[in-house]
């Protein structure tokens, strides 16, 4: 834990501390808090969350921006529900859900390397699609799923530890030890930090965003499995919004949104913040409107925080 904290630095040491802050303050306003079952929760919470955060995390270090994760998530879980629904083996249902959230990840890398839009405007854009089609395709009603293999991925334990919990840790350390030790990750940073340089030194900068975006396509697909797994119904406005709690979680972590800077690791702890303030939030009675008030204030003071960071970096 030390060596971990200690690679974040003074961030790291910050987050922990008002990890540590929510523990204490939760604890002594709502006497459910410190239960085992709710932490179970917790983790089952942000296990939606963290899958999405791995791939946006990755493409804001490579420079980009996809604020299409949320609708990603809801099309693969209709998708993969409607198939198990309609007698498709879960596997082969998971496997076409995943696959669509690779193309719309290839379809978002392509718009912003080819096209050269904005990411910002690309993937607002295609969040903006992908949501109404869905919407169109079902024509606004939801799917209950009965299948018990699907719904044991949301409700099933591995040895005490609730299965989507185990996905989530699984994501997290396969890519984080990818990113530092292999040529995606270095090539992620190196787009990030300077496209330009990165081309001229011989990176095709283009084909590998597409790969940045697919995987981030990818692992929102899959987070939009977990989601249906948890709640047992597929919805074309399923998590809605959700961009936010993602976004937060991964500047929060301590990557910059100007590219090129960023660790798994920070993500990680921005994301156990933000599940836990999510849950004792609820706990302790606060209305949803005023939830939203505290989850934006966060994300203004971590996107403060990364320009603050970045100007004194620029003047050294």
């Amino acid at each position: 834990m030390r060596r971990f904290v200690g690679s974040l630095g003074a961030l790291g040491l910050g987050l922990v501390l008002a990890f540590a802050a929510e523990l204490v303050f939760f604890s002594i306003r709502s006497p459910y808090f410190l239960d085992a079952a709710n932490f179970k929760n917790i983790g089952r919470a942000i296990a939606i969350i963290g899958i999405a955060a791995v791939g946006e995390t990755i493409v804001i270090i490579a420079g980009g921006f996809d604020l299409s994760v949320g609708s990603t998530m809801a099309a693969a879980g209709m998708i993969s529900g409607y198939l198990v629904n309609h007698g498709t083996n879960v596997w082969l249902a998971f496997a076409t859900a995943l696959a669509l959230g690779f193309v719309i990840g290839i379809g978002n890398g392509a718009i912003v390397s080819y096209a050269r839009i904005n990411p910002l405007i690309a993937t607002l854009a295609t969040l903006s699609i992908i949501r109404g089609l869905g919407f169109v395709i079902t024509g606004g009603e939801d799917l209950v799923i009965s299948n018990s293999t699907y719904l044991g991925l949301g409700t099933n334990s591995i040895a005490g530890i609730p299965i989507t919990v185990v996905i989530l840790l699984v994501t997290f350390l396969a890519f984080g030890a990818v990113m530092p030790r292999s040529r995606f990750g270095r090539y992620a940073y190196a787009i990030g930090s300077s496209a330009r340089a990165s081309k001229l030194a011989g990176v095709p900068v283009s084909r590998w965003r597409l790969a940045f975006y697919a995987t981030c396509g990818l692992l929102a697909a899959l987070a939009g499995i977990v989601t249906v797994a948890r709640t047992g119904t597929a919805q074309p406005s399923a998590n809605l919004g959700i961009e936010l709690d993602v976004i937060t979680a991964v500047i929060l972590g301590g990557t910059s949104l100007s590219g090129g800077r960023g660790r798994l690791a920070g993500t990680f702890l921005g994301l156990v913040l933000i599940g836990t303030l999510n849950n004792g939030l609820i706990l302790i009675d606060v209305e949803a409107y005023w939830q939203q008030v505290v989850k934006g204030a966060i994300l203004l003071l971590a996107v403060f925080w990364d320009e603050l960071r970045r100007t004194r970096r620029d003047e050294l």
